[in-house]
């Protein structure tokens, strides 16, 4: 019988309120990882998924403590090691890859520089072989121009090649323990089974052990030989991951499963449309790029309509143009040829010259809400600021404005007087959500706003903005990767690639069979919730992606 290479025994994590009072946060976890194994942690945000993952580095966050418990790695004691013996064990026998990649990088440091550092300052591999090794995961991990991508800065790639960048620097050491904190949040499903592919490899072919931390049951059914379930920091459930799946025993498991993402079997959308003339939103022509001169284009010829309390879904590859083409309507970037109009009304390309009434109509709820929220402001004044911005609110009205929205995003009253850094992932991004909705504007922009929450959070703000939308006559542009999301929220969906629409219309006409063969691509890579999906799923991207290509190459 193989030893296992990790074990937790009774681990127990507190925190330590203002009158020093401790409260237990992970309570009495145990579970055992055998090489070559994964175990994922899965449960609502706040369950303590990532607490218990950074305990087995010997890590706790600020104003947490470990106070009881055993974590062993190859036999050897890890919370009974020093400050400078964990310091050595992070980055060479133990690797984290995180939640937001953006968050991880530093913008000064070329990828290459940060890639490589911990395999150069641990002087267990040169210089040279660091580089060789760095650019061998880059193509593994299909990343654009592998041989030079190293050489760009952070900002110069997109979220979703900045996340397979974060796997790259995390598998360069051959770890003996890795830990996968939602690894694939910001990746499109394409690129999404590629890199889960590439994971599930390394683990078996190194015999690693490994903790996935993720929202997403279709996901762990690829990688995860066990599931561990969690709720407010207690073990619910614990078994193989086909157990949990096909035969779970907990009622708290079986929601979690129930709300998994599935596409549905009938694609239908009965959402209030505007009998304007006019539509809310027209983009005509719109083509953009980046540099100076807009020299490398993102987006080209680009036409949409949003009608007035309509869901406009856009899906494609990270790299598509999804989120540039939202940025433009916004006014964060203004286009080099095009123009967008706002009932019927051309809207000036740059932020600063549109009016505050077109400010406050169109809002944008950023993808990572991680970097988007300032972490020096408390809760109440990052939500109040749009109110006094476009309301002219007292500070009184405020502050029971505050309390109305928080309570909308299912959040507590009394998280107005906490900072961003003392919310969990999920968290942050409802009061994301949250400030967008402070302007009551007529469109909000989400730019993947439910990536990085757990299916039953997940499938709240869903219900949440269905809800709004009903009652006030929102409108959404949706940008995902999340094919079901789409297809359950909106009416009308736009397939971009390589900055072009491809495709667009009615979510039941473009998601049915016979579909565009990009259409097709990103299809076919939705996870399924079975265990022998993963690896026959790559092996017919691939083949679709050739055949794509060679038709591309004809024309």
């Amino acid at each position: 019988m193989t030893t296992p290479l990790l074990k937790v025994k009774n681990l127990s994590v507190c925190v330590k309120d203002k009158q020093d009072k401790q409260h237990k946060i992970v309570n009495n976890i145990s579970f055992d990882i055998k090489p070559g194994e994964v175990i994922a942690l899965i449960g609502e945000s706040g369950s303590g998924k990532t607490t218990i993952s950074l305990s087995c580095m010997g890590f706790a966050r600020p104003g947490c403590f470990i106070t009881d418990g055993e974590v062993q790695l190859d036999g050897e004691s890890v919370l009974k090691k020093t400050l400078k013996e964990l310091q050595t064990l992070r980055g060479k026998e133990i690797t984290y890859v995180a939640q937001s990649a953006a968050a991880s990088f530093n913008g000064a440091m070329t990828i290459n520089a940060q890639v490589t550092e911990i395999p150069i300052i641990t002087k267990t591999m040169t210089k040279e072989e660091a580089l060789n090794k760095a650019e061998k995961l880059y193509k593994d991990l299909e990343l654009p121009n592998p041989t030079t991508i190293g050489l760009r800065y952070p900002h110069q790639v997109s979220g979703g090649q900045l996340q397979r960048l974060m796997a790259a620097m995390a598998m360069i050491s051959d770890p003996n323990l890795l830990i996968l904190d939602e690894p694939t949040t910001a990746l499109d499903v394409t690129t999404q089974i590629e890199v889960l592919h590439a994971f599930k490899k390394l683990i078996k072919t190194n015999k690693t052990a490994a903790i996935y931390v993720t929202h997403d049951l279709s996901l762990v059914a690829q990688i995860a030989d066990n599931i561990l379930v969690l709720k407010d920091g207690m073990q619910i459930e614990y078994g193989s991951t086909s157990q949990i799946i096909n035969n779970p025993k907990e009622d708290y498991t079986k929601a979690l499963i129930a709300a998994a993402h599935i596409m549905p079997e009938e694609l239908s959308s009965s959402y209030f449309i505007s009998s304007k003339t006019a539509p809310l939103i027209e983009v005509k022509d719109i083509t953009a790029g980046y540099g100076k001169r807009q020299e490398m284009t993102a987006v080209e010829n680009v036409n949409l309509t949003i009608e007035s309390g309509e869901t406009v879904g856009v899906i494609g590859e990270s790299g598509s143009g999804k989120t540039t083409l939202g940025r433009i309507i916004s006014g964060l970037m203004a286009p080099r040829s095009g123009v967008v109009m706002l009932n019927g009304k051309p809207l000036h390309g740059h932020l600063a010259n549109r009016s505050r009434d077109e400010l406050r109509d169109i809002q944008f709820a950023f993808q990572m809400a991680d970097v988007a929220l300032n972490p020096r402001q408390k809760i109440e004044k990052i939500l109040g600021r749009p109110m006094l911005f476009y309301k002219n609110f007292s500070k009184k009205e405020v502050r029971f404005e505050v309390e109305k929205l928080l309570s909308r995003v299912e959040l507590p009253a009394d998280f107005s007087k906490r900072y961003p850094t003392e919310l969990s992932g999920g968290q942050r991004q409802r009061v994301n959500l949250a400030r967008a909705l402070a302007a009551e504007p007529k469109l909000i922009i989400c730019d993947e706003i439910t990536s990085a929450l757990d299916t039953i959070v997940a499938q709240q703000i869903l219900d949440l903005l269905q809800s709004l939308q009903e009652e006030l006559g929102l409108s959404y542009l949706f940008i995902t990767h999340n094919i079901a999301t789409v297809a359950q929220i909106s009416k009308k969906i736009a397939v971009m690639r390589e900055g072009k629409i491809i495709e667009q219309g009615f979510v039941e006409d473009v998601l049915t069979p016979p579909c565009h063969e990009y259409t097709q691509l990103l299809l076919n890579s939705v996870p399924e919730m079975r265990t022998d999906w993963l690896d026959n799923a790559v092996l017919e991207r691939r083949q679709l992606l050739a055949e794509l290509n060679r038709m591309q190459g004809v024309e």
